[in-house]
């Protein structure tokens, strides 16, 4: 039996990536290996003739499974019970995931891993490759995995291959009026308390050139989809890396995103069980505490942020330099012994300007080789 499946706390990317596997496994089950996000639960209340297409966990025989397609995770720790067979004999496992740097700890038997802008997407290009079409609702499920991961193709994360894919979604009837009703939420009252805590308690501090911008809160109840409150905060405050620490009655869930690449983090939420991809990722914590959560992640930014490369890393030393009395025959001469395409101009042991091959070359070709670099020299500011 084949069945397919994804991380727990479902997004429309999981969706999407589970519908397309679909089309290439056509007789594997659909079953979701535990709890979905907010904005998928309120898709299948709206959606509940689809939904009908998928199996529960708890109907489903778990000895009875000879190939597991999991699609967006790598990870033994985000499938919930389909963990218990990863290591039994003659399993198949097949993954389709875009986090080729998230180093999951499930070896697949086959499958695709590769950069992109979400999982849909990778098994889309499939779909094209081979001509198995899909119809328009399909397709409609599908462009809302590739909208949600991309931030509708705005995302730094996002590739051209990601726009072919949503161009052949959109001529196989995919609803962009659908997917703007799913996509674009309203935030709850409860969401938007937990935004003004978040707001309140945001703090930016720098850390190896790197400014790294952590918020968090309690609640003693669920709130789902911290990822918008993330992201909207990540906008509003025009921020480079973002952490955003919240606990929720037993957990404690981690939302980042960065926009540059001194902070991967995904790297840095592999250390909490979680995964994603550079620019966004999370993941959920059981028996810490919010403060135990922050005083780990502290240690482990000091450990994972590369600090931003300045003059000085790549600077060559110690430096050059050439008299202003020289010539420009040995201003040449020394341009060519150190390979360097400018000079800088000591005069009374000050820097009185910068002389470049350029000028140096342009004053030989007029017969000017006797004549002293100060005349040619740029001066210094």
């Amino acid at each position: 039996m084949d069945v397919i499946t994804t991380h727990v706390n479902a997004d429309f990317d999981c969706l999407g990536a589970m519908v397309a596997a679909k089309k290439l496994y056509p007789d594997a089950l659909m079953v979701f290996s535990g709890a979905q996000e907010k904005s998928m639960r309120d898709f299948f209340l709206k959606s509940t003739g689809y939904a009908l297409n998928f199996t529960r966990l708890k109907d489903l025989d778990l000895d009875s499974i000879t190939r597991l397609i999991l699609v967006d995770c790598q990870h033994s720790s985000r499938i919930g019970r389909f963990s218990e067979i990863l290591n039994r004999p003659g399993l198949e496992i097949h993954i389709y995931d875009h986090h080729p740097e998230s180093s999951g700890d499930i070896s697949p038997t086959g499958g695709v891993i590769r950069a992109s802008g979400s999982s849909t997407t990778i098994l889309t290009s499939i779909l094209r490759e081979k001509g198995i079409n899909v119809n328009a609702t399909e397709a409609t499920l599908m462009m809302l995995g590739i909208y949600e991961d991309t931030g509708s193709l705005i995302f730094p994360s996002t590739t051209t291959e990601d726009f072919h894919a949503a161009a052949w979604l959109l001529e196989h009837g995919a609803s962009l009026n659908t997917v703007a009703d799913f996509i674009t939420q309203e935030l709850t009252a409860e969401q938007v308390s937990l935004l003004n805590d978040l707001l309140k308690s945001l703090k930016t501090t720098e850390l190896h050139g790197v400014e790294i911008s952590i918020a968090q809160a309690s609640v003693d109840y669920y709130i789902g989809d911290i990822a918008v409150l993330a992201h909207m905060m990540r906008d509003m405050e025009n921020l480079e890396a973002l952490f955003v620490v919240v606990g929720m009655a037993s957990r404690v869930y981690i939302v980042a995103r960065s926009r540059i690449p001194e902070v991967n983090v995904s790297d840095i939420l592999h250390e909490f069980g979680g995964g994603g991809h550079s620019s966004a990722a999370s993941a959920a914590i059981k028996d810490l505490t919010v403060i135990q959560v922050l005083e780990k992640l502290e240690t482990v930014l000091r450990a994972r942020v590369n600090p931003k490369r300045v003059a000085g890393d790549i600077m060559s030393s110690p430096v050059k330099t050439i008299d202003a009395t020289a010539t420009m025959e040995e201003a040449r001469d020394m341009l060519t012994r150190y390979n360097v395409n400018a000079l800088p101009v000591i005069k009374d042991k000050r820097l009185a300007g910068i002389i470049s091959r350029r000028i140096v070359e342009k004053s030989l070709y007029h017969n000017l080789g006797q004549v002293l670099s100060p005349i040619t020299c740029i001066p210094s500011l």
